[in-house]
């Protein structure tokens, strides 16, 4: 069990790294874009791998269309919302609303997998949401005050993208024979659907910003997707077959450390002692999980 939740650390920090690139590139061109250009990329990787390395298996309509479906949710239309977020007021805020899916999470399998935390677990989650806190109170002296429409856009994207966790799980609980691979390989075709769909409603040009690009900024967006798609969702899904959900969408929050400290190596500067704080929380948070 204790290699899921280092599924969900590697998850995390794949995608911090992403998310510094996704950033970037939602500013500069749009967050509809960078999002249909990394679910590109990921089913390519994905469907790649599979052909590869592994070999594809039978799924029914009805849980290829729940995969599917998952995907136009979480990663099509949840991930707008997010990346959105993130243009607005950077990937480690944003990552901290991300730390009250576990409540969302913990809700929802409550009702759908039985799922009852125990106290031991509850404890934890707890600890990680205390990191949440002290990142919360260094923005907040930072800033003096929160950004309410981007706070809603990351809130909506914590929603969907936690309905599309439960989604997930549900159809692998029917599909034990299927790997992590397929199912992403699936949902990201569900997102590229979302984002055909909203290109007739709201063009954002897809080949015509990807021939702007030169060849650097390039390698750099497809090294970016790789990252925080192929292999952030490679490893969460994989944690997302075994894991007690509301504990690992805890471990999730350690994505905001992770983007906190990529910051400071791209800033060159010292961590802060919120930052040290929070390493302490996340620590207790974590000695808890391996008792």
């Amino acid at each position: 069990m204790k290699d899921v939740y280092l599924y969900g650390l590697g998850a995390n920090l794949a995608f911090a790294i992403g998310s510094q690139i996704f950033t970037i590139y939602s500013r500069q061109i749009s967050s509809s874009w960078m999002n249909c250009f990394k679910a590109i990329v990921g089913a390519i990787a994905f469907g790649l791998f599979v052909s590869i390395f592994g070999s594809w298996h039978e799924i029914g309509l009805k849980y290829f269309g729940l995969f599917f479906f998952s995907g136009f949710m979480g990663l099509g239309i949840g991930d707008i919302f997010l990346l959105k977020s993130f243009s607005l007021m950077g990937p480690g805020r944003t990552l901290m609303i991300f730390g009250f899916q576990p409540l969302l999470i913990g809700v929802l399998s409550y009702f759908v997998f039985d799922q009852v935390m125990d106290p031991k677990k509850f404890l934890a989650i707890f600890f990680c949401i205390l990191c949440l806190a002290t990142f919360s109170l260094e923005s907040f002296r930072k800033s003096g005050s929160w950004d309410l429409k981007a706070i809603s856009i990351a809130f909506i994207g914590v929603f969907l993208d936690g309905v599309g966790v439960i989604i997930t799980r549900y159809s692998f609980d029917f599909n034990p024979e299927l790997t992590a691979m397929e199912g992403n390989f699936h949902r990201c075709l569900g997102a590229i659907f979302a984002f055909i769909l909203i290109s007739y409603w709201k063009p954002f040009k897809f080949f015509e910003k990807w021939k702007e690009q030169d060849i650097k900024v390039k390698g750099v967006l497809i090294f970016g997707s790789l990252m925080g798609t192929f292999l952030s969702l490679a490893l969460y899904l994989k944690a997302i077959q075994t894991a007690h959900l509301a504990t690992l969408s805890g471990i999730a929050i350690t994505g905001t450390i992770f983007s906190s400290l990529l910051e400071c190596i791209v800033e060159k500067k010292w961590p802060s002692r919120y930052l040290v704080i929070a390493f302490m929380f996340f620590l207790g948070g974590m000695y808890i999980l391996s008792w």
